[in-house]
């Protein structure tokens, strides 16, 4: 990673990456192999990618007695970009999710989940072509920061104690009630925001929505937007125009001269930067998805964001992820769904998420080239209605893919 913030890519570079549990294994062998052949059709040989397994997962836990090596975390921090397959998260005792661990121990504070359909992917929406967002969710701090004490223990209790006595919390405790404690902060509420409206400058998008529970929780969520907001005003004001501008020109004005403002930022040009309250965000992206493009939130707010999004535009099989700290160059990609343990080697499932990951990161790599190669012909492979299982049962006339072959087809049409 450079001082003037770019990161600096070899020709020949090499990247670690985690097979992962369950189906992990068999997508990953697919989607590494379109890997390769993309940059090798882009390039002829002046790029390549040498892999670098490392362990995490079970795989980990049987070869080395660590579900999460530190010899892991060195590599990844070492080589700034990665990708994985999806973990198996230890029941009981230990790590309470590895997905989490990684990204805390490397500051990965974005999630990045853009959310696009491809033509021909079964929807239960009737225009899920009008879907294109990208979640910008915050990754290290709300409820996920794992601050939790169970019922009845004494560090409960000791904690009930302090908000009742010493906050005047007024809440009946009991020995059943287990407390989590939900974090929001304005250092990383600010740099959350400073990505979002980033990558919507670097792509040309038109907006930025903050969405948030202010209404209720107002000194965490509510606290976030109005962060957000004050990075937009001041940092950004050159470039974005916010409904607390268009607000403010409301009030000394009236409602015409703010539409008029509006109007004539939109038509310069500028980042619209407005707020939605979470539950309506979920109904209006079912109604008009349209007015959506990048989005930044809370990591609770994000988790369902991201899986509702990718529900309307085929499901989380086909939905790609990362987990990013701009500041560092750390990044890891990574497929979105589960392990899947009942299709473990059976060759069958849709290797499209890790694909589409993999996509984000030669993306982040500024290897445009060989991305846009292996996008154009996943959506090619999926149109000709060659598929995979999941979308086999829900398509008519379709062919019937295995993992692997799916992977053919999409490197036949390089």
């Amino acid at each position: 990673m450079g001082s003037d913030g770019q990161l600096s890519v070899p020709n020949h570079t090499i990247i670690p990456f985690i097979i992962g549990d369950g189906i992990g294994p068999d997508i990953w062998r697919a989607a590494v192999r379109v890997f390769d052949a993309a940059v090798n059709k882009g390039y002829g040989g002046q790029r390549s990618i040498t892999w670098k397994e490392v362990l995490a997962g079970e795989k980990a836990f049987n070869e080395t007695g660590s579900w999460l090596p530190k010899e892991t975390l060195d590599v990844f921090r070492t080589y700034l970009v990665g990708i994985k397959g999806p973990l198996t998260t230890p029941i009981g005792e230990g790590i309470r999710s590895l997905n989490v661990a990684l990204r805390k121990e490397l500051d990965l504070y974005v999630c990045l989940r853009p959310t696009k359909w491809y033509e021909g992917v079964p929807s239960p929406i009737k225009n899920p072509q009008n879907v294109n967002m990208v979640v910008f969710r915050e990754n290290t701090e709300d409820i996920y920061a794992g601050i939790e004490f169970a019922a009845g223990t004494d560090e409960a209790q000791k904690l009930q104690r302090f908000l009742k006595q010493e906050a005047h919390v007024v809440y009946n405790f009991t020995d059943t009630t287990g407390i989590g404690i939900k974090l929001v902060s304005e250092e990383g509420s600010k740099r959350l925001m400073r990505s979002a409206i980033e990558y919507a400058i670097a792509h040309g998008l038109p907006s930025v929505t903050v969405v948030h529970k202010g209404n209720i929780m107002k000194y965490t969520e509510g606290a976030f937007k109005k962060w957000s907001f004050e990075v937009a005003e001041t940092e950004y004001g050159d470039v974005t125009y916010t409904w607390g501008q268009w607000e403010r020109v409301r009030a000394e004005k009236g409602q015409e001269a703010a539409n008029a403002a509006q109007k004539e930022a939109e038509e310069q040009g500028r980042i619209i930067v407005k707020d939605m309250i979470a539950d309506n965000f979920l109904q209006q992206i079912l109604l008009a998805p349209k007015d959506f493009s990048v989005i930044a939130t809370l990591n609770l707010n994000g988790d369902y964001i991201s899986d509702a999004l990718a529900a309307m535009v085929g499901g989380i099989g086909i939905a790609p992820g990362a987990n990013i700290n701009y500041k560092t160059g750390h990044a890891i990609f990574e497929a979105t769904h589960g392990t899947a343990p009942r299709f473990a080697n059976t060759n069958t499932m849709n290797p499209s998420s890790v694909i589409l990951s993999g996509v984000m990161m030669l993306e982040y790599m500024g290897w445009q080239e060989a991305a846009d190669i292996i996008v154009k012909a996943l959506s090619q492979t999926i149109k000709n209605k060659t598929v995979t299982v999941d979308f086999y049962n829900l398509m008519d006339d379709a062919l019937l893919m295995k993992t692997s072959e799916f992977a053919d087809k999409i490197i036949e049409k390089f």
